[in-house]
């Protein structure tokens, strides 16, 4: 199994299917949005690669604060379960699922 980052974010996520990331990053500079459902990622502020090969959270990308909300997401109302976790916390969820 790929350990990267993206990867067992979207591990997470299959395994928490009621749940959603949106995992806020620095990549090359620039901030970018990234939410991540049932194990599939996509950017919420720049065009996603149409190939799912091409990681949308590259393991160069600084992590800012992940949040976990409910599902459905609702951009416009978003249910919360946890705001600003930082990639740190995030890994012993993470750990505690076996991903």
């Amino acid at each position: 199994m790929n350990n990267s980052v993206g990867k067992r974010l979207e591990q997470y996520t299959v395994k928490k299917s009621q749940e959603v990331l949106i995992v806020t990053v620095e990549i090359d500079d620039e901030t970018d949005e990234i939410a991540i459902f049932k194990g599939f990622s996509s950017s919420l502020m720049r065009p996603t690669a149409y190939d799912p090969d091409v990681p949308v959270l590259p393991d160069t990308a600084t992590i800012i604060a992940i949040d976990r909300i409910a599902s459905p997401y609702n951009p416009e109302s978003p249910r919360y379960l946890q705001q600003n976790i930082s990639w740190e916390d995030m890994q012993v969820l993470l750990s505690e699922i076996g991903v």
